[in-house]
């Protein structure tokens, strides 16, 4: 998701060569996939996208590579994009808490929950049971396996911080997307968007070229899986660009958008009210309700 905030150690030197499996990789899911089953497209794209932002972040790591078992973990088993953090021998962690460890468990296990739940509500209402498939799929991997993997390699002594933060817990939509909502994109996107964009466009457009970028990339995911309701996923990113610009504002603060029980409101209202047009009805119906059918 799109992101505003100072990201935790990336350094951003980019270099063509890098740039090209982000280039390639979607390129040939795009020409190769158009017969498969959307769900299978949509994976196939994502793991695209994910591989060649995996391969950038890498490629600009600021420190010295170690040992290529450490390499090959941050490139295949930590789904991360801070790799001088993750890949930096000097810095020190602090261990996985025995809450944490139960936390991520419980989350693994309500995200199954829903997703067996949804199997028995889509015979009766597929786009609801789309929706509750959808949320388990996001706890079982971003709030379940990802928590469980980030402890493990804490427990190792690798910094490899949970990409969620606690989302429920944001008082404002600043500290939704820079702080608790998916920290890799929230990396990602500083250090290759924001960072080179302030420079000409300044905090303002830099902010918003974020939340672009943001859309586009899941516009070519959901709307193109779906083949339908393009534009739709731009669309909800610029709101949220605009609304977090309204919440810096003078006004903004003012009536007191980014803190206590109002920036908590609002933003919640921002985040889920046209979230239908993030997740809009084609992809529901023909990408998420025949991958769970196919579950």
């Amino acid at each position: 998701m799109a992101t505003v905030s100072e990201p935790r150690s990336i350094r951003h030197t980019p270099k063509i060569a890098s740039w090209m499996p982000l280039l390639v990789f979607p390129a040939v899911v795009l020409m190769l996939g158009a017969d498969w089953p959307a769900w299978i497209f949509m994976w196939s794209l994502s793991f695209a996208l994910y591989a060649g932002f995996k391969w950038l972040t890498f490629a600009d790591c600021a420190v010295t590579l170690p040992t290529n078992w450490r390499t090959l973990s941050y490139l295949l088993l930590w789904p991360g994009m801070d790799a001088t953090s993750f890949l930096d021998q000097d810095r020190s962690t602090s261990r996985a808490r025995p809450i944490e460890w139960l936390n991520a468990t419980l989350k693994l296990m309500l995200g199954v929950a829903l997703i067996i739940l949804s199997k028995s509500v889509i015979s009766l209402h597929p786009l609801l049971g789309g929706w509750i498939g959808m949320t388990g799929i996001a706890f079982v991997l971003h709030f379940g396996l990802i928590h469980l993997l980030s402890n493990l390699w804490r427990e190792s002594g690798i910094h490899a911080v949970p990409i969620m933060n606690a989302p429920v817990m944001a008082s404002s939509l600043s500290d939704f997307w820079g702080r608790r909502w998916n920290l890799a994109f929230r990396d990602l996107a500083h250090a290759f968007v924001f960072r080179p964009f302030s420079g000409s466009f300044g905090v303002t457009g830099a902010t918003m070229a974020v939340f672009v970028v943001s859309g586009v990339i899941h516009d070519v995911v959901i709307s193109t899986a779906a083949r339908a309701g393009y534009g739709l996923p731009t669309l909800y990113f610029i709101i949220q660009g605009l609304a977090l610009l309204f919440e810096r504002s003078r006004i903004g603060r003012r009536i007191g958008l980014g803190k206590t029980v109002i920036g908590w409101v609002y933003c919640a209202g921002v985040i889920l009210g046209p979230v239908g047009l993030l997740f809009h009805r084609p992809f529901i119906e023909h990408v998420v309700v025949p991958m769970l059918r196919a579950l």
